[in-house]
């Protein structure tokens, strides 16, 4: 499904205790449509859900809801605490290009090589 990278996994573990999640809460990962790009990455803590993948990594858990697997199969998710990009960060391999935010991406098309598009320079992100 997806990895943690040690890194995220760090940064995972230090995020529950700090909102004093309980034991089988997890960083909800999802797809939902919006963003810049089309598609927009959300990350939650919470509870597992019915239907949802749990992949699990040295202590913490990742939950995946069944309508976002496609999407972020085979992903890394990894965490960046640089000054001026903090925060959880995901490689999508299912990404055709991302907006120049991070949090967004339009999906790649089978057989379709995208093109160039100035408004994916990060500059109309919200």
């Amino acid at each position: 499904m997806i990895t943690l990278t040690p890194k995220a996994a760090i940064a995972l573990k230090d995020l529950l205790q700090k909102k004093n999640a309980p034991a089988t809460a997890g960083l909800r990962l999802a797809i939902e449509r919006g963003g810049c790009a089309g598609l927009a990455y959300t990350m939650k803590v919470s509870e597992p859900q019915e239907g949802d993948s749990v992949v699990e990594a040295e202590g913490t858990r990742v939950l995946i809801p069944e309508d976002s697997k496609d999407f972020l199969a085979g992903s890394t998710l990894d965490f960046s605490d640089s000054l001026s990009d903090a925060g959880f960060k995901i490689t999508n391999p299912n990404a055709a290009r991302s907006c120049g935010c991070g949090t967004s991406f339009e999906p790649a098309e089978e057989g379709k090589k995208p093109e160039y598009d100035p408004a994916l320079d990060g500059t109309a992100c919200k």
